[in-house]
């Protein structure tokens, strides 16, 4: 290894400058640029988290259902119900987010969705069929407790687990055409001969979907894991608890080992696809081959301080070589490179937080496999406490260096990103309208999850209606009639 000194500024305050300049990109600008941005961050970063409770936790509460029928145990069972009312809670919020996203689109960015609206519309038409789908099986699930056959009663988690599935893909298709625009061509400025099939089915597409479906699984795993971890913490190590930790981790497990993986594959090509993201991601001023691996690290004025290289091992991650060139800044025009420090910066973190959870989960289970359950370590369970916010960390990182490292284009190659902007600067009414709105929905949503974890610790399963007749009421009424 080799260290890359000198004597920066304060990293903080370059990272807030190159922000800045982010955002602010230029006076020529339309007026709606900076806020419709920062509108995105905020919706997009709050709505991810929420859309993952959607993909996955089906599966987990389809899994304890099929336990509890199947090996008659009463505990997955209640575990089930508990989860699929906390889904419903969560799916509720999801679903506010994404209608505000859905109007958000055509508002902050006429630029696109004017000419291409008929190349994305199919991915947006299938993803709200998907939601609508997935809303009514939760509905019937909830219902269905003792007035359904239960093993028809299980096959309803079966549509809401594909529909979450379906949704995902059709999302995650719209940003993989970002990344690789098909499906049209562009004749004297117009947007033609347009094929929404093979807009949606790109080349990005599938690779990215699993990515984030995989992402969506570390999330969610890891954090009901670790709910389940702070009551073990606290002496509570019944059967309740202890199945409670290890479905969810068992699929956080199953992510985290092969989530590398995929990473890897989707990085396959990027110096060929997007030259100047893998140059932020790698921190390669100018072309080198063999190119080392750089972590951490800050580039200032065409310098980069504080970096640590490990030769070869950039060429090799990137290109799977060990001599093969990665790309430099220095081959990108600068009014074409992104900001270089953020897209450094989050592409690290989250290879550095998926990096740690593969190892912890790797550790966890050779411990199992040689006789020792590392959950009776308080260590270990204060790790998978930590280890939720962790993952919601990697992954915002990640969708920060896509977006951040796509930079100045919002449709790569094709559409810039003031371009796709429109002029209209009382945008900060509605990005203040947005975070108030997300602001108390939070609030609200972890008062009632912490009300129903309550009342179920009490032993009370059903929440009792504020009004309304009671039984007696009601037989009272029958009589006299």
């Amino acid at each position: 290894m080799r260290a890359v000194h000198g004597g920066p500024p304060e990293i903080g305050h370059v990272m807030l400058q190159e922000l800045e300049l982010l955002l602010l990109a230029g006076g020529s600008d339309p007026a709606g640029l900076l806020p419709a941005r920062q509108q995105m961050a905020l919706s997009l970063g709050w709505h991810i988290i929420l859309a993952c409770f959607g993909v996955a936790f089906p599966a987990m509460i389809l899994v304890a259902h099929w336990r509890g029928l199947y090996r008659d145990d009463p505990v997955a069972l209640r575990l089930a119900q508990r989860w699929a009312k906390a889904s419903a809670v969560l799916f509720a919020l999801g679903a506010v987010s994404g209608t505000v996203l859905s109007f958000e689109m055509g508002l902050l960015w006429p630029g696109l969705m004017g000419p291409f609206g008929d190349v994305l519309g199919l991915p947006f038409a299938l993803e709200g069929l998907a939601f609508f789908i997935e809303a009514i099986f939760i509905g019937i699930y909830l219902y269905g407790w003792g007035r359904m056959p239960p093993r028809l009663h299980l096959l309803t988690v079966v549509p809401m687990t594909i529909a979450g599935i379906v949704g995902t893909f059709c999302v995650i298709s719209v940003n993989a055409w970002m990344n690789a625009p098909a499906g049209f061509d562009i004749v004297d400025g117009e947007v033609v001969n347009v094929d929404p099939w093979a807009a949606m089915f790109n080349d990005l597409v599938f690779m990215q979907f699993l990515h984030m479906w995989v992402a969506a699984y570390m999330v969610v795993g890891f954090t009901v894991a670790g709910v389940y971890a702070v009551g073990m913490l606290k002496g509570r190590r019944d059967d309740h608890h202890r199945l409670g930790f290890t479905i969810p981790f068992g699929f956080a497990s199953v992510a985290a080992a092969i989530q590398p993986f995929i990473g890897h594959l989707l990085g396959g090509n990027l110096g060929d696809r997007q030259p100047a993201k893998l140059a932020a991601f790698e921190l390669a001023t100018t072309t080198e081959s063999p190119a080392p691996l750089r972590l951490g690290g800050i580039l200032i004025n065409g310098k980069v301080y504080g970096a640590i290289d490990i030769p070869y091992l950039g060429s090799l991650i990137a290109q799977n070589s060990l001599t093969e060139a990665v790309p430099g800044l220095d081959t990108i025009p600068l009014e074409d490179q992104p900001p270089v420090n953020i897209t450094h910066w989050a592409f690290q973190i989250m290879v550095g937080i998926g990096t740690l959870l593969f190892v912890a989960v790797v550790v966890h289970w050779v411990a199992r496999w040689r006789g020792r359950d590392l959950t009776q370590r308080r260590w270990f369970l204060r790790f998978c406490v930590a280890s939720g916010p962790l993952a919601v960390i990697a992954l915002e990182a990640g969708w920060i260096a896509t977006e951040v490292g796509r930079q100045p284009w919002v449709v790569y190659g094709v559409l810039r990103t003031p371009d796709a902007a429109g002029d209209y600067p009382h945008l900060w009414i509605l990005l203040a309208a947005t975070a108030l709105l997300y602001t108390g929905l939070t609030i609200g949503a972890a008062l009632v999850l912490r009300s129903m974890a309550r009342r179920w610790r009490e032993g009370d399963e059903d929440l009792p209606s504020p009004y309304g007749p009671t039984v007696g009421d009601q037989d009272t009424q029958g009589d006299s009639a």
